[in-house]
């Protein structure tokens, strides 16, 4: 094949015909453009080869399991992908649309080593992308994504004979089967099952009622266009619309589901949005009492509490800080043997003997009605009123643009850094230390936090705010993080802000 090139340049002859690839697709762990301004199908062809390419190269059996999300244009890319793994001596087995998670799950459904699963996660329409694993439970961590990315750009993709194709009807069955087992709920619970018209529609609401779950239905209709909102359950705009159904409802939570659904967002019996480092720390003090001395993994957004909360602290937790991102998690609660992962933006990754490791919203679904039924006298408000009080931001993007984040980053982490190293303060108090393990989480005397790093799949910057004190301390510490970032001018615009 051809070596691609850059920039994608549409309605052209050799548009239709020669591999067009922005080099800035091939992120830290995910492939994601902007389609198709940004990659063209035989460029996505040239990622299948190239995919199919490096998997000969690593020694990996030569079989994947194949999926797409719901949207209108992620089947022509699928098959796009396919024609090149194809090429490239692979066998591919089909599993049709489906969620992420139910791809992670096919590898040890049907036995096979290697997955790519077609979705822009949930990034809004326009965008593609490719979720790619050769280690079960785990996807490509960044030196994998580097070498695809030089064996894609540099031409070095190699065809073999071999290929062929296989559509294996059966999957989403077998995934729901194992999500349920021989679990079913006695306690009454009523639950919002909200999926923004995303993939998840097909799978949540059946899910909730083979466990014994009244589903209040909330945006469940497959619909490609996402006519209400973009199925993000970090974004505010749909977890305002989740509260609101509570409300109306006298639901006992709400569950919602973000595009390719490996995440999950909660609200409360109150209609109080719950971040999902919240949620996880609930849930780490009710594994932790079935598991004393558990080990938790916490990405830099999460809340100080993994670490303070007297319940954890009792329970004989050790917790462990990490880098943020799906693939980084996967990897570090692999590596150490931990329990379970929590991740601010909605991706829970639960081991053995809960999960296997990835991440399924679905899965933390089911966790999460579990929890409920181990608390009868408990409802969700009352699990989140339990928890030691903090204040946070919701997670929030500044735009800068994908081939300036990283340096931009750079100097801001130099600036924060130097900034504690000459003893000023930050919204008023000492800072007691800079984490650089991604980004800087700049830690005050008090436990309060801020935190900027560089979006792995958008182009953004990431900023979270945490204070232990009050709402006006929280607000002071995004006031000065943002004074710092204000003084790169390649930072733009936030998506939302407090």
């Amino acid at each position: 094949m051809k070596k691609p090139s850059s920039p994608v340049q549409q309605n052209t002859w050799n548009f239709l015909r020669d591999p067009m690839i922005t080099p800035t697709g091939f992120r830290e762990y995910d492939a994601r453009w902007k389609y198709p301004e940004e990659i063209n199908l035989p460029g996505i062809t040239a990622l299948g080869l190239g995919l199919g390419t490096q998997m000969h190269r690593r020694g990996i059996p030569p079989v994947i399991a194949v999926a797409n999300d719901y949207r209108d244009y992620s089947l022509s890319i699928k098959q796009a992908l396919i024609l090149g793994l194809m090429q490239a001596g692979i066998q591919v087995k089909d599993i049709g649309p489906a969620v992420s998670p139910m791809a992670y799950f096919a590898q040890f459904h049907l036995d096979v080593p290697a997955v790519a699963m077609v979705t822009a996660s949930h990034n809004p329409n326009g965008w593609t992308g490719v979720k790619m694993g050769f280690e079960r439970p785990l996807t490509i961590a960044t030196d994998e994504m580097s070498e695809l990315r030089d064996i894609v750009l540099n031409g070095e993709t190699e065809a073999r004979p071999g290929g062929s194709y296989e559509f294996v009807d059966g999957v989403k069955e077998a995934y729901l089967d194992d999500l349920v087992g021989d679990f079913k709920m006695t306690r009454k619970l009523k639950v919002v099952c909200a999926t923004g018209n995303g993939t998840a529609s097909a799978f949540g609401p059946e899910l909730f009622e083979r466990i014994g779950v009244e589903v209040v239905p909330s945006h469940n209709e497959l619909d490609y266009t996402f006519p209400h909102y973009n199925p993000n359950p970090e974004a505010m705009e749909m977890l305002h619309d989740m509260s609101a159904s509570v409300k109306a409802s006298g639901a006992d939570m709400a569950l919602g589901f973000d595009g390719d659904g490996d995440r999950c967002g909660v609200v409360d019996d109150e209609g109080e949005e719950i971040f999902a480092d919240k949620v996880g720390v609930i849930m780490a003090r009710d594994l932790s009492k079935i598991y004393p001395n558990a080990t938790f993994v916490a990405d830099v957004k999460s809340t100080g509490l993994f670490a303070s909360d007297p319940e954890l602290i009792k329970n004989g937790v050790t917790v462990d800080y990490w880098k943020t991102g799906h693939s980084h998690m996967k990897r570090r609660v692999k590596e150490i043997g931990a329990l379970a992962g929590f991740e601010k933006s909605g991706h829970y990754f639960l081991a053995e003997p809960i999960g296997r490791g990835y991440d399924c919203g679905m899965r933390v679904a089911v966790e999460i009605c579990k929890l409920m039924e181990r608390n009868p006298d408990m409802s969700m408000s009352d699990l989140r009123k339990a928890l030691p009080k903090t204040w946070s931001t919701p997670t929030m993007s500044p735009y800068c643009s994908d081939t300036e984040k990283y340096t931009v980053l750079e100097r801001l982490v130099e600036k924060l850094v130097a900034k504690h190293a000459a003893g000023e303060p930050l919204a008023g108090r000492a800072i007691k230390e800079v984490v650089t393990v991604n980004g800087a989480r700049v830690i005050l005397d008090n436990g309060s936090w801020g935190l900027v790093r560089a979006s792995s799949n958008t182009p953004n910057l990431v900023v979270v705010c945490e204070s232990s004190d009050s709402e006006a301390e929280m607000r002071a510490i995004f006031a000065d993080i943002d004074a710092v970032i204000r003084t790169e001018p390649l930072v733009g615009d936030y998506d939302q802000t407090i």
